[in-house]
């Protein structure tokens, strides 16, 4: 399967695709991967790569389903360590000890929407099927991060959180971090109604008119990546150390899981980061 993006390249490895941002490929010092719906073993409504153990799919599919995506994209299986998102912005700091939870072992947090690391030991694992993924990078501190916006997390500014968090955590400046934004439903595609809208509209500080649209009906489009990109930017990260993703999951629904495009009869993508040795 061919795509066109100007900021992401498929790849496949052993009948595994996966997409990797170009700005992150040139990170040497670390490794990550966005997973598509193909190149699993799930069956039914999670065919073919689910990677979500709560939707009701076979567990052993869906351990199955990661270690397949782990030997194609580069990462070790036992490393995985794994969100718990319930859309809230709680930014929980990974280390060695929790290799395995929420893949292998069960969970021990209940609201876990970001996860950052500086341990080359352990692969951090966020979960999607339209909301927003966000990549860090801080190539001073070798620190890494992942976080799940949906509008709730997005409008909850996590992205500014994480960044606060890196600095607290790791000593990570704003201005030193590489991120980027998506894939993830795109302003072509995300309508939502005027409660929806007002939250966006109410984020101060940022240019709402960007990415707020009113439309006929009393509806609205909403952008996304947009108003994540402004918030990463407010929260000091350098314009042009921020990429967005050219690909909407609603459009690209035959590669990559849409909650809205399968009227939620679907799978689950995972965003994988770690830190090379």
């Amino acid at each position: 399967m061919n795509i066109s993006s100007e900021t992401m390249t498929l790849q496949t490895v052993n009948g595994v695709p996966f997409l990797r941002y170009n700005s992150f490929s040139e990170q040497k010092w670390l490794n990550h991967a966005f997973s598509t719906r193909l190149g699993g073993v799930s069956r039914g409504e999670f065919t073919s790569m689910n990677t979500a153990l709560n939707r009701g799919d076979d567990p052993d599919g869906v351990l199955e389903n990661y270690r397949r995506f782990c030997a194609a994209a580069g990462f070790e299986f036992e490393s995985l360590v794994a969100s718990a998102q319930d859309h809230q912005t709680y930014v929980r700091t990974v280390t060695a000890e929790h290799r395995g939870i929420g893949i292998t072992k069960p969970r021990d947090l209940e609201s876990v929407d970001a996860l950052i690391t500086d341990d080359p030991s352990v692969t951090l694992v966020t979960y999607y099927a339209d909301c927003t993924p966000l990549f860090f990078a801080d190539p001073v501190h070798r620190a890494v991060g992942l976080a799940h916006a949906g509008w709730r997390g997005t409008v909850g500014r996590i992205g500014e959180k994480v960044v606060a968090e890196l600095g607290r955590r790791f000593g990570t400046r704003p201005e030193d971090i590489v991120a980027a934004v998506g894939p993830a439903i795109s302003v072509c595609c995300y309508e939502v109604d005027l409660p929806c809208a007002q939250h966006f509209t109410a984020l101060e500080g940022l240019d709402s008119s960007r990415f707020v649209f009113p439309k006929e009906g009393g509806k609205f489009m909403v952008d996304l990546l947009e108003a994540n990109r402004q918030i990463l930017v407010a929260a000091g990260v350098r314009e042009e150390n921020i990429t967005l993703s050219d690909l909407c999951t609603n459009c690209h629904s035959d590669l990559l899981w849409s909650h809205r495009a399968t009227k939620g009869r679907r799978g689950t993508m995972s965003a994988f980061i770690s830190i090379n040795e």
